[in-house]
């Protein structure tokens, strides 16, 4: 038995905002149940509640059953920590202490091969085998197998960081799947995974007996793969908990139903207010004629206080109203030529043209090259003039290449980083950045500023530092800096990976007005039925074209 009950949950920020009111639901056993709102809704807070990470002002977790956890940060791993470190982070409590005693054992005894710290080391190996670390080695090693195409004991020492963010993810996946825990908590497991990833995922949370409750924004996956869906809905004092019994399928309806259910009771109630409260008033201007209205003006009053105590009816959530507007402009028909381009250690010689106004989709397993290639180009391609120069201060690694690709006259590139990492921005709040402008950009005054973050729902965050941003709302704002720099060509690397619903369905809508071209590396089916044409990275290292989306690329075949 494992299951989830949440009850009465209240939240507040440091700086006293509620963030969460009253969220009240249950993950029944077996159930695979997704999370889902507006991005800085509290989704992440509220799992870190359900971990225990952090403790709730009002409210109760009750729950069943050991628990997995994987984090957000998976997938984004960029410091020193290993393979064997990742499968430490995913272990049951008791084991990744056992890990973690034994590293600091070994530490000690490169520094200290004296009899105490053997003693210590010994100790410590003993119950590493005691808390059954070396059966889940074993386990380990087929994860890392299943994950990476290599043995534990060949991975297990390599950094993480080497890792695509869909291997670091798929690596995690596998080891919580395969686990002890009958309870998982995933925080995004579909970001960074390729569609093969994604279709593998599906596959798991269907046929697994665990009780998983997981946060997803990919509309392809909810499909798929939940039976039941939570919905964070944001409201005046916090969000409060919305919970459909079924799949997305035919969520987008029920909603829609229950919306205007509210709308008509709410508008029956205010109808009703209206007439009592023109009952009193005429009671009490005739009570002051004639003393037999008294009693019926007392009436009307208690009637009144009663009907207002009661309260109106739930309110209709607060809808989001993201507006994104990607102007762009007129460039060179030609706006990308590639002639027998190689990236080094990646993918084989291909050649090809991209024209001004294409909507192209980048597809193509985790690790082939994709973002290699988006980051050439953003960083003008092979000798680029300086009109071609990025239109952001983002930092972007050099791509080693052979033979050339070029970019057209009046070409701006604009970058979105899949990570969000953006040094440039750190510590500086919203207004901050847009009031003080850059070399790509001129600087706002504060309503202009206030005007453009209202457009991408981002008002309310205006004096938050970027970093302390939900991923969603890094992902928006960085669409709007492309939007204020003057991009010309739109370079896109998993944009949709961390935006809500309709976030998504905006982007979408402003890719559709922008005037200019645009590339974009996804994994999003949804997404992806709005792009021309694609570029396909192949499993045998050819890149080739195609009309419609390939997904089956398996792992690009080479030395590991």
């Amino acid at each position: 038995m494992a299951h989830i009950d949440v009850s009465g949950i209240d939240y507040f920020l440091s700086d006293g905002t509620q963030l969460l009111n009253g969220v009240t639901f249950k993950v029944p056993d077996g159930t695979k149940t997704a999370l889902i709102g507006p991005n800085g809704t509290g989704k992440t807070t509220l799992f870190r509640i359900i971990a225990g990470d952090l403790t709730p002002d009002e409210g109760v977790i009750g729950r069943s059953g050991n628990m997995g956890i994987m984090r957000q940060f998976v997938g984004q791993v960029r410091d020193d920590s290993t393979v064997r470190d990742l499968l430490v982070s995913a272990a049951p409590p008791a084991l990744a202490d056992a890990a973690r005693a034994v590293d600091e054992a070994e530490l000690a005894m490169m520094e200290h091969d004296d009899e105490p710290t053997q003693m210590r080391y010994a100790q410590a190996i003993v119950d590493w085998g005691d808390a059954g670390g070396y059966d889940v080695e074993t386990v380990w090693d087929e994860v890392c197998m299943a994950a990476l195409g290599l043995p534990f004991d060949r991975a297990q020492h390599r950094r993480a960081s080497t890792l695509s963010g869909g291997e670091q993810k798929r690596l995690v996946l596998e080891a919580l799947f395969a686990g002890p825990d009958e309870l998982l908590l995933l925080d995004e497991p579909d970001n960074y995974l390729d569609v093969p990833g994604k279709r593998w995922l599906e596959a798991k949370l269907n046929d697994s007996k665990k009780t998983v409750f997981f946060i997803s924004h990919d509309r392809e996956l909810l499909n798929n793969a939940a039976g039941r869906i939570v919905t964070l809905e944001p409201g005046i004092n916090g969000a409060g908990a919305w919970i459909h019994g079924g799949g997305f399928g035919s969520y987008v309806e029920a909603r829609a139903d229950r919306n205007a259910r509210f709308e008509e009771l709410r508008k029956r109630w205010d109808e009703e207010h209206v007439k009592l409260k023109e009952l009193v008033n005429m009671y009490k201007n005739k009570a002051a004629f004639r003393s037999d209205m008294a009693n019926r003006y007392h009436a009307a009053q208690t009637r009144l206080a009663k009907f207002l105590e009661a309260g109106p009816p739930e309110a209709l959530p607060i809808e989001q109203n993201v507006q994104m507007r990607l102007k762009g402009g007129r460039t060179a028909k030609r706006a990308i030529v590639a002639e027998q381009l190689e990236l080094t250690g990646l993918m084989r010689a291909f050649s090809t043209e991209i024209w001004f106004g294409d909507r192209v989709g980048v597809l193509g397993s985790n690790g082939s090259g994709k973002s290699h290639f988006l980051r050439l180009l953003a960083t003008g391609g092979t000798d680029p003039e300086r009109e071609h120069l990025p239109v952001s201060d983002v930092e972007i690694a050099e791509v080693p290449h052979e033979g050339t690709v070029k970019l057209g006259a009046r070409i701006r590139p604009g970058f979105f980083a899949q990570t969000h990492v953006r040094p440039d921005l750190l510590g500086k709040t919203l207004l901050e950045i847009l009031h003080r402008g850059d070399e790509h950009r001129s600087g706002l005054g504060r309503e202009a500023a206030a005007g453009a973050l209202d457009g991408y729902g981002l008002a309310g965050q205006s004096e938050q530092k970027y970093e302390s941003l939900s991923g969603g709302q890094q992902a928006r704002f960085q669409i709007l800096l492309l939007q204020l720099s003057g991009a010309t060509l739109l370079l896109l690397d998993e944009p949709t990976d961390n935006l809500d619903l309709h976030s998504a369905e905006a982007l979408e809508r402003a890719i559709d007005h922008f005037e200019g071209t645009v590339l974009a590396v996804t994994h999003d089916r949804w997404f992806a039925r709005t792009f021309d044409r694609f570029l396909v990275f192949g499993s045998d290292g050819k890149v080739y074209e195609s009309a419609e989306p390939v997904w089956d690329e398996k792992r690009v075949e080479r030395a590991r």
